[in-house]
């Protein structure tokens, strides 16, 4: 997703029976040291500033697709980040370890910070796919140009998920620009995780920059 409510598990359960169909290949991926052995890598590469909801199902779903999934956490220096690099690994990491935790039976997650190209990024990583979120037509017009060019200059191919109903409209800029205008903050609980929300709400308690930028472009109307 280019950027995307209750528990980060709420309603992705998978079906038993489904669950037992793919369990030798996902155990397997999942042992101590099969990241070596992964044959189908996938890239997730975003800002993920801040990760939501809907980057989550991305990943839950990219998991039963491909042997291991890599989320790439860009540093873009061009951008006006709400976290930092770190921040946002060390969230990212510690919401994928607990999708591990609670669904063992698929792929492992690894993630990682990078900056430049995302196709150098994947050719360094090993990875042949770039996995992508889809909400709405907006996003598929822009995705698939995007996607045809990664497969011709670099030979990746891009794996679309279509988003769930819940997360069309959710992204990284509508919740930063939810935090900079609101003064409840709780109305985007359905939205990002609670390490999340709580985050968001030390940035705004702590008046961030970034915030206080997005406040001034909606008030000149840039």
């Amino acid at each position: 997703m280019a950027e995307g409510a209750g528990g980060a598990g709420r309603g992705l359960k998978r079906p038993a029976a489904e669950r037992r169909a793919t369990k030798s290949r996902a155990t397997r991926t999942a042992q101590p040291g099969s990241e070596t052995r992964a044959t189908h890598i996938a890239i997730f590469p975003g800002s993920f500033d801040p990760l939501t909801y809907g980057h989550l199902d991305v990943i839950r779903r990219g998991r039963r697709l491909f042997d291991l999934v890599i989320v790439a956490v860009g540093r873009n220096p061009g951008k006006d980040p709400l976290f930092t690099t770190s921040e946002r690994v060390k969230m990212v990491k510690a919401l994928c370890d607990e999708i591990v935790r609670d669904e063992p039976g698929e792929a492992p997650v690894r993630v990682e910070s990078f900056a430049g190209l995302t196709v150098d990024f994947a050719k360094r990583s090993g990875a042949t796919v770039l996995l992508r979120g889809i909400r709405n037509l907006s996003d598929l017009q822009n995705e698939v140009q995007q996607a045809v060019t990664n497969r011709e200059i670099a030979g990746l191919e891009t794996a679309f998920v279509v988003a769930g109903q819940s997360f069309a409209y959710t992204s990284s800029s509508l919740i930063r620009q939810l935090a900079a205008m609101g003064t409840n903050l709780r109305p985007l609980a359905n939205m990002v995780p609670p390490v999340v929300l709580d985050m968001l709400r030390q940035k705004k308690a702590s008046k961030h920059p970034a915030l206080a930028r997005l406040i001034e472009k909606k008030e000149t109307g840039e």
